[in-house]
């Protein structure tokens, strides 16, 4: 272990000797529970140099240990060398957890309380069981973590649903305060970002990507308290996006004053009922109430919120409409550009395709940034799930073989994520096979009828058959919620075979993104978003299925048409056939036709 990381870790065994601690943990999460934590709280980054979304660091005196999922299986061997941080793969079949792990090897677990949720501390707790100890200590990097990032305070803007779709918060809060009344629930302490910003139609820039504001939210029959980190702006857009808060009763206090407002409800004389969800509240926060207030008094669940933000009312879905019709002019732009520079024999590279796809995409109105990290990979880059693509020395993209790009935009009329592989050039058989397989299962799903309450995870096999059937699979999940220019991955819908009996409702947006890696080869993925809806009603009951809301097409010069079977060529030839009919009149004209080469039918 020579390198910057691996004396960190040293340095942070020394304050574990001092103070006696077998263990410590560090979690890839923020205070809220965020897929995407701000750089304040990237202490799994600083520490070990992994820059994977989703991993968990254990460090002991004699083991240094990086738990993540099989998107970076790959990316995390690169970035640990010489760090002395040994992989452990979840989502495995033979997988063991971190509070497994620790349980025969730890009896005191230091942690940073704010960054673990109460579900995840509690299953260490009883991994240790009796005599164990976990310790709470809030920021415990700091001290070593030199220059570390403030709390991000960004200008915070509001909605206009009349203009831009959605519900007024004024319903949203009076329907939560009916939802409490029901459970028999005083208050609600809202911690995860998107709930919030969803409620009270607020978005910021507080996370990369991510239109989130760090804040809590406390919600009453008689009061809602806002608590965030803003403090008083000279921006205009700030104080009237504050004052507007205020006219619908919203009481804006310092992010801090929550500890200070959760006090307030342990009075004896008269008991209050305080409602949170475990797997957002953190772990500090909820120590701090647990002193403070009855035991009895303390509701726990999963948020309402979730499920109800899931579902995209109707002018929600005739924006997103529009949305991806946008979107899909900036993609074909961009398709059009790639081909047109690598078939002249320019040299383009990775980063630069990247940049442009953001440029065309930052050329439409309503457009606010990506919705996360482009992934612009050829070749062999393709092969890694979430693959970085480095801005000094990214491969050149050649006129041969697969380039895949995975990408999205926020936008105030909804959240886009899209995903083509495309082929520039003459392709290996291999390569042609799994293209046609991968796109056979995302197909196949996309054509998917099925009774209403089915959960994504008896589903998710469709995508995986044609894969399944040749010996081929691909370990990530095949779908995700989407926001409404909110966070690009949400709940509490999912298509992937772990077990999650939430049933797919109509409104809801999901991506489909079946996918195939070859390690040092290749990566296939197509994902385009789709919307629940309605399909009719049998004598054997209310059928659901999917409206496919993105436009763009796909290249079929490396499908085998055999391999694609006919229903769904078919179906290939049909939705190519309308995003040129929809598209083309808002193309340039050299890319309309071109779009039309591209969409003929096969």
């Amino acid at each position: 272990m020579s390198n910057i990381h691996a004396e960190r870790i040293a340095a942070l065994r020394a304050v574990m000797e001092r103070n006696g601690w077998d263990a410590v943990t560090i979690s890839g999460s923020d205070p809220h529970s965020s897929e995407y934590p701000a750089p304040r709280w990237q202490q799994v980054r600083w520490l070990s140099g992994f820059t994977g979304e989703a991993g968990d660091l254990v460090i002991t005196m004699d083991h240094a240990g990086l738990w993540t999922d099989s998107r970076y299986f790959i990316q995390a061997l690169t970035q640990l060398e010489e760090t002395g941080i040994e992989l452990h793969k979840t989502r495995m079949p033979d997988s063991v957890s971190i509070p497994q792990w620790l349980s025969d090897k730890a009896r005191t677990v230091a942690l940073d309380g704010l960054c673990w949720n109460v579900d995840a501390v509690k299953e260490i707790e009883e991994a240790l069981g009796e005599g164990g100890l976990v310790v709470d200590l809030p920021d415990m990097l700091e001290e070593l973590w030199e220059g570390r990032p403030q709390i991000p305070m960004t200008p915070i803007t509001t909605l206009d649903v009349e203009t831009f779709g959605g519900t007024p918060r004024s319903e949203k809060i009076s329907w939560l305060r009916k939802w409490m009344l029901l459970q028999g629930v005083d208050r609600v302490l809202l911690t995860s970002l998107d709930e919030i910003a969803w409620l009270l139609n607020v978005r910021g820039n507080d996370i990369e990507y991510n239109p989130l504001v760090i804040s809590y939210l406390l919600v009453s029959q008689d009061s809602v308290r806002w608590f965030v980190r803003k403090g008083v702006h000279d921006d205009p857009d700030t104080q009237d996006s504050f004052s507007e808060l205020e006219m619908d009763g919203v009481i804006v206090d310092d992010y801090d004053a929550v500890f200070f407002a959760l006090s307030d409800f342990s009075d004896e004389q008269s008991p209050v009922t305080l409602f949170a969800d475990p797997s957002t509240l953190n772990h500090h926060i909820h120590e701090y109430i647990r002193d403070s207030y009855p035991a009895d008094r303390i509701v726990f669940g999963t948020s309402p919120v979730i499920l109800e933000k899931s579902v995209r009312i109707p002018s929600e879905i005739e924006h997103m409409r529009q949305t991806f019709i946008d979107d899909g002019v900036a993609m074909e732009c961009f398709i059009h550009w790639l081909e047109t520079e690598v078939a002249s024999g320019r040299e383009v590279d990775e980063w630069e395709a990247s940049e442009k796809l953001t440029w065309f995409r930052s050329q439409i109105p309503g457009y606010r940034g990506n919705s996360f990290e482009n992934i612009s990979a050829y070749g062999p880059g393709g092969a890694l799930p979430h693959y970085l693509t480095p801005k000094e020395g990214s491969a050149l993209i050649r006129p041969h073989g697969l380039y895949l790009v995975d990408s999205g935009g926020q936008y105030l009329t909804g959240t886009t994520d899209i995903t083509r592989t495309i082929p520039l050039g003459p392709c290996t058989d291999l390569e042609k096979e799994d293209y046609t397989l991968v796109l056979k299962g995302m197909i196949d799903l996309s054509m998917a009828i099925f009774p209403r309450g089915t959960a994504g995870c008896q589903i998710d096999a469709i995508a995986r058959m044609p894969l399944w059937k040749a010996r081929r699979n691909f370990g990530h999940g095949t779908g995700h919620g989407v926001g409404y220019y909110l966070c690009v991955h949400e709940g509490p819908q999912s298509i992937r075979y772990q077990y999650n009996p939430q049933p797919l409702l109509p409104g809801m947006v999901t991506s489909n993104e079946p996918a195939l890696y070859r390690e040092g080869m290749h990566g296939v993925r197509h994902e385009n978003l789709i919307l629940c809806r309605e399909e009719g009603i049998s004598e054997f009951g209310d059928w659901i299925g999917f409206e496919t809301l993105t436009l763009c097409h796909f290249d079929t010069s490396a499908v085998i048409p055999e391999l694609l079977g006919p229903e769904a060529l078919g179906w290939l030839n049909e939705y190519n056939e309308r995003v040129y009919r929809t598209l083309a009149p808002l193309l340039p004209t050299e890319v309309a036709a071109w779009l039309r080469t591209k969409t003929l039918p096969v």
